[in-house]
């Protein structure tokens, strides 16, 4: 519930900030009911001084049949020693499966939590990345989201800053019209209202709101307060007054029925899912004609494994498939059940356009869940109705070093896929700015096939800071690399007696089995990496048949190479009003 008492607020905020400093070795941060109506994001460090870049050869991280290719390279596909990136966000060309963005928060160094809209693009499957810069140079933006029209369109709404004024709750909105090569602003800056952890959707119907965009904030807004949507009908160049949704849902995403009907996901008092089914018409103000609670078997939480951030958001998205399960509205979520102090990825589906939810479905399937962390889950929708989700799970290493998992449903959400683990284990709390956590998100676009995967991992090694840091990578995932269907049996009762088995030590470490990738007889150019060789460098290797070698480790231990390209500084930002939160409960 929201606090009332903006004096003891404020002396809870200080205690907040002092645990939720955490490091490898520290203790972790108490995990807490995420609170409302609070500053995920704030000014709070100027940019770094310039310094000389150093690199090493990109990351290609294979394990199993998946592989992890970096996607935040310089000029020439090395990765960047010394910077971070988090909070990726992945949008798929429909026409063209090979074309790809992913939008980030750029951390050019890692002593500064200054942070831009940085963003990458791939013509070719994921294997390759191209990191052309961000979307301002010496501009604040953080709390990326892309998305796709059906032509193939990207769009990148992106929360930004002011100077002297901090009015950085809100918005403002880019459009690409190349693949993610460039963007071209299509509002004015902050023209797009909005504010933090704004989501937005767009209308891919044949209906009368064809290419309108939606998009909700949680709350901290241009407009002054209130849970608000906003509306463009002119493809993002202007937007509509804001409207406060019922039941203040946050830290949510939207999505549209193929009947044209918007409905909103997220937490208010409870989870709801809410809905519009007038945003459509262009000539009506929007109105929200149904609110119903979903039970989710939690709440939202943040700390914990993540310290200083969300351990997940609320994930909405509809089946657009044209058969039997059109329409469905599917909801997933990590998220805090009572009386616990880890989460779980939480499952719950609606077969009646948003007017009843069924009862919630665990999807991680290990037995000794309740030791484990299931956190930043989400998931996708695929064109023929199959459900991809994933997330990041401790459950095989012992601590809190993490693995991407990934598991599917082929129907409805009724059961689940065994789960497997599709990358290496990477420890979470290596790599951070100067604000502790490696963002509040990641995300997955699905086609007929399998689902394309941006998410944040902290494989290389930084040898200056002697740990590693966080990027951004791309992984494909597939249910023929999922082990057998789904079964009712998934979701396993608790085993008292079961313990967590250690298995993958941390990343620097881990053996990799290299698999050929989807795309395995693409031509690399002479400055891409492939995959890691078998050194313990994992420096890698360029072949004209894009074949991984023989074993390799997970290690990026490269020797730095200095340029003497300096960054430049741009000008201090004030600080603004600092972020507040109740007092978190004891952790068990």
């Amino acid at each position: 519930m929201r606090s009332s008492t903006v004096s003891s607020i404020s002396l809870l905020i200080c205690l907040f900030l002092v645990t939720a400093i955490g490091t490898a070795s520290a203790q972790l941060a108490p995990v807490q009911r995420m609170p409302f109506a609070e500053h995920l994001e704030k000014y709070d460090n100027p940019p770094a001084p310039p310094r000389k870049i150093e690199t090493s050869p990109r990351m290609v991280s294979p394990y199993g049949l998946f592989i992890s290719y970096q996607a935040n390279v310089d000029q020439n596909g090395n990765n960047i020693i010394g910077d971070a990136a988090n909070e990726c966000v992945i949008s798929v060309d429909p026409t063209n499966g090979n074309r790809m963005t992913i939008a980030w928060r750029q951390f050019n160094d890692v002593t500064s939590n200054f942070r831009q809209g940085g963003w990458g693009y791939t013509t070719d499957a994921g294997v390759h990345w191209t990191f052309p810069g961000v979307l301002q140079n010496g501009v604040f933006r953080s709390d990326p989201v892309t998305k796709s029209d059906e032509v193939g369109n990207f769009f990148y709404l992106s929360l930004q800053s002011t100077w002297p004024t901090q009015t950085f709750y809100c918005d403002d909105l880019w459009r690409s019209t190349n693949g993610g090569q460039s963007w071209v602003e299509q509002s004015p800056d902050r023209g797009a209202g909005g504010g933090d952890k704004e989501w937005f959707t767009i209308d891919k119907t044949n209906g009368p709101g064809h290419g309108f965009q939606y998009q909700s904030d949680d709350g901290i807004n241009c407009s002054g307060g209130g849970v608000q949507f906003q509306r463009s009908t002119n493809g993002g160049v202007t937007w509509q007054s804001p409207i406060t949704i019922p039941g203040g849902p946050v830290y949510g995403t939207l999505d549209v029925d193929t009947n044209g009907n918007l409905f909103i996901g997220g937490e208010g008092n409870t989870f709801y899912c809410v809905r519009s089914s007038n945003a459509q018409f262009g000539g009506q103000t929007p109105t929200f004609d149904r609110t119903t609670p979903v039970n989710m078997g939690g709440d939202l939480s943040s700390g914990g494994i993540n310290p200083g951030g969300l351990d997940g958001m609320l994930f909405l998205a509809i089946d657009h498939s044209g058969g039997p399960t059109n329409n469905n509205i599917y909801m997933l979520a990590s998220v805090l059940p009572s009386g616990r102090s880890t989460t779980d990825v939480m499952f719950a589906r609606s077969t009646d356009g948003g007017l009843t939810f069924s009862t919630p479905v665990r999807v991680n399937d290990d037995a000794n869940f309740q030791a484990h962390w299931h956190w930043f889950g989400t998931f996708a929708v695929a064109p023929n109705g199959r459900l991809d989700a994933v997330w990041y799970d401790n459950r095989n290493t012992g601590n809190d070093n993490s693995q991407l998992f990934y598991s599917y449903s082929t129907d409805t959400g009724l059961t689940w896929s065994p789960n497997i683990a599709v990358s290496a284990a990477f420890n979470p709390h290596e790599g951070y700015p100067n604000q502790s956590k490696i963002g509040d998100y990641i995300t997955i676009v699905s086609d007929n096939t399998g689902g394309n995967v941006a998410y944040s991992a902290t494989f290389n090694f930084n040898p200056t800071r002697g740990q590693h840091e966080e990027d951004v990578y791309y992984v494909r995932v597939f249910p023929s690399g999922g082990g057998a269907t789904p079964t009712p049996t998934v979701t396993a009762t608790p085993s008292p007696t079961a313990t967590r088995t250690p298995t993958a030590t941390p990343t620097a470490t881990a053996t990799r089995t290299p698999t050929p990738t989807p795309t395995a007889t693409a031509t690399s150019t002479p400055t891409a990496t492939v995959a890691a060789t078998p050194t313990a460098t994992a420096t890698a290797t360029a072949t004209a048949t894009a074949t991984a070698t023989a074993t390799s480790t997970a290690t990026a231990t490269a020797t730095a190479t200095a340029t003497s390209t300096p960054r430049v500084t741009p000008t201090p930002r004030n600080e603004p009003t600092p972020r507040i939160r109740p007092t978190p409960p004891p952790r068990p």
